[in-house]
């Protein structure tokens, strides 16, 4: 059976068009499904177009939670053993459905990754430098950190249920849970679309707070591979300085020897965060 979660917040505009799309892409599979919408505290008629859609169970917030508490919320009532998860704004081509849920066998969670022209300009360079970082620090390729269009068994996401974000982190917390456990994931290129409706992401805010959550995801998953890397480049530079204070002047200052301290402490404390993170698994 498959749950499929659309988070609604103020998307009178193309709510009941995805859903009836969202809908068409299922009955073509000719299997068991689910359509959850979660209202998010609209402001606008969404939760009154959601009361005439037919074939659908709603789950309502008396205010707006955020976009990962809207899924949460979805999560908790999903009775399928895989969860697919759209927007509510008609920027995800939902008749690609078929294509992630054929993989669905073979991998524990399917991304649909965005191509085309329609993500906003604005958005592409702090989404490159976010998915640089990410591609650094899990060692994987990753072609879409934070599309909100993919399918994950719900055994495998509520491992990680204690880390969701309420805010628009929830997608990019889940890409890098499963990437730094070991579960398998296969992206699909699908085509985005413009955005029916007024987007409620502040690139500035949300990039940092992007980055912060990369930084707490690895450094809770992955530890060693974080601390490791500054703990090199200090022991080499203070290593480096030594040799040429040596060279130059046949005598080593203070800052050379702190260089390699401080490179050692971090590698051990990277040791130490790394037992425990294993320790949890």
């Amino acid at each position: 059976m498959i749950s499929v979660i659309i988070p609604v917040y103020n998307e009178e505009k193309a709510v009941a068009s995805t859903i009836e799309r969202v809908k068409k892409a299922m009955n073509r599979q000719k299997q068991q499904y689910e359509i959850i919408a979660v209202n998010d505290g609209s402001t606008d008629n969404s939760e009154k177009i959601l009361r005439q859609a037919a074939g659908i169970r709603i789950a309502s917030h008396p205010y707006n939670l955020g976009y990962g508490a809207a899924l949460k919320t979805g999560l908790r009532n999903a009775k399928g053993e895989f969860v697919l998860i759209t927007d509510a704004d008609g920027t995800y081509p939902v008749e690609s459905i078929p294509e992630l849920l054929k993989y669905t066998g073979q991998y524990d969670m399917v991304v649909g990754a965005r191509t085309g022209k329609n993500v906003p300009n604005m958005r592409k360079p702090a989404k490159a430098i976010i998915g640089l970082l990410a591609n650094i620090l899990t060692g994987k390729k990753i072609p879409d950190l934070n599309s909100g269009f993919r399918v994950f068994r719900k055994e495998v996401a509520m491992q990680f249920m204690h880390l969701y974000p309420s805010g628009f982190s929830f997608t990019i917390t889940i890409t890098l849970a499963c990437l730094t456990n070991s579960h398998t994931v296969k992206y699909v290129p699908i085509e985005y679309s413009k955005r029916q409706g007024k987007s409620t992401i502040s690139p500035v805010k949300d990039f940092i707070g992007f980055v912060t959550l990369i930084v707490r995801i690895l450094t809770y998953f992955e530890p060693l591979k974080f601390f490791l890397t500054p703990a090199i480049l200090l022991i080499l530079a203070g290593i480096g300085y030594g040799i040429y204070q040596l060279v130059t002047i046949s005598n080593i200052a203070q800052l050379p020897v702190l260089l390699v301290l401080a490179g050692l402490q971090i590698g051990l404390l990277g040791l130490v965060a790394d037992l425990i993170a294993k320790s949890r698994r």
